[in-house]
């Protein structure tokens, strides 16, 4: 299990998982920012990037910046080219969601960030909604553009 940030709607549940014997992984900030919150806590850091190996594939979460959160990061399972974007990307219509966590000047740069380090991806899963492609990148770029 990795969370992708410290809120709830990625933390909430956590102790289920460890319950069942399931490791969970997250940025060092993400469990500074869980411990502070109150929120249960992963039980493994990393810093930049972490790669896993799932059966015989390898599977990596990053943090590229900050935007809605100070320690959001991204999934990529490159086999598939499937980005797990959590709540930094939005699906294609949305709003801007909630902001009260968020770096709004960082937002657009740490996308394109995203959008750099991941060229041939195929499938994009915002935090909610429908996924898409990498129009999911551009629209959440634009979005947060005029913010800067």
């Amino acid at each position: 299990m990795i969370p992708t940030h410290f809120h709830d709607d990625c933390l909430g549940g956590l102790n289920a998982f460890h319950a069942h014997g399931i490791p969970s992984h997250a940025h060092e900030r993400t469990l500074a920012l869980a411990r502070a919150n109150g929120e249960e806590v992963p039980q493994h850091g990393f810093a930049d990037t972490l790669v896993l190996r799932v059966g015989q594939e390898r599977i990596t979460a990053t943090f590229h910046g900050e935007g809605h959160t100070k320690d959001n990061v991204v999934g990529y399972f490159p086999s598939e080219q499937v980005l797990f974007g959590g709540c930094l990307i939005k699906e294609m219509e949305a709003s801007k969601g909630y902001l009260g966590d968020a770096n709004l000047a960082a937002w657009s740069s740490t996308v394109e960030a995203v959008k750099k380090a991941y060229p041939d991806v195929r499938v994009v899963v915002p935090g909610h909604g429908t996924p898409g492609d990498s129009e999911l990148l551009d629209y959440t770029i634009g979005l947060f553009r005029d913010t800067q």
